[in-house]
């Protein structure tokens, strides 16, 4: 056999495992994706209305802190840009020596 008939053949031995181990893992993908469906389609049915009312407080819960977040944020920025400015200050005077 021929150096490239060999690589010709590993190169093909290998493109088999990858096809293979793809095939494998987009089984696994579809599963998983199967079983997610019925596990929602019980939540939906058994619990329909008490999970849209979680769901709902939760997303107001969240709506809150994220608010909460922003202030502490644009806080935070306020004050970066004031210590900034101070820095800046600072090295004004340190370069002109006064």
């Amino acid at each position: 056999m021929s150096d490239n008939a060999q690589a010709d053949s590993h190169a093909i031995h290998e493109l088999d495992a990858l096809v293979r181990h793809l095939a494998d893992e987009l089984a696994a993908f579809r599963r998983r994706a199967l079983t997610a469906e019925v596990r929602l389609k019980e939540v939906e049915s058994h619990e329909g209305g008490a999970v849209a009312l979680d769901l709902s407080a939760r997303v107001s819960q969240l709506e809150q802190e994220n608010e909460k977040l922003k202030t502490r944020l644009d806080e935070a920025s306020d004050r970066a840009r004031q210590m900034l400015d101070r820095v800046r200050f600072l090295r004004q005077q340190a370069q002109t020596g006064g």
